[in-house]
């Protein structure tokens, strides 16, 4: 029989990087590494990370809870529960949460290398080093994955 996979609610890995955090729900390992999923939870009132494009990998968003401001180039979209937001290699991107109650996402990353992005993010965060624009980008680059200079941070 083929094994089949199942995260309970408090289960998983979570990984907390600064103010939000992702719960891991398949880093891979059950899809042959063609799919990632984490929930994703930020706090009221928090930015995302630096505006930045992917190279090999697609990420999806779909809004569970609260309302989350994707900033796509010079665009902003505020969306609310029941919005999925599919953003493929090349696009720049970024999200935040603008509003007064928590947000939470469901995260796809297809394939899934970007697991592992979060798990040395937080490495870096344990450390002591700050999430910023240039300290990220060297883990970035070990993802295909680039600041988006052209845009504002």
């Amino acid at each position: 029989m083929v094994k089949v996979s199942i995260v309970g609610p408090g289960d998983g890995e979570l990984i907390a990087n600064g103010p939000a955090h992702i719960r891991i729900l398949e880093d891979g390992s059950n899809t042959g590494h063609r799919l990632g999923i984490g929930e994703v939870v930020i706090p009221p009132h928090t930015p995302g990370p630096p505006q930045h494009r992917h190279a090999q990998h697609d990420e999806g968003f779909y809004v569970l809870s609260g309302n989350v401001r994707f900033t796509i180039g010079v665009d902003d979209h505020d969306v609310g529960p029941g919005t999925w937001v599919t953003v493929p290699p090349g696009a720049p991107h970024t999200f935040a949460n603008p509003g007064d109650e928590p947000a939470v996402m469901l995260t796809t990353f297809t394939p899934d290398l970007y697991v592992q992005y979060f798990r040395d993010l937080k490495a870096m965060v344990e450390s002591g080093r700050p999430m910023t624009r240039e300290t990220m980008a060297p883990i970035w680059k070990n993802y295909a994955t680039e600041p988006s200079t052209e845009f504002a941070p």
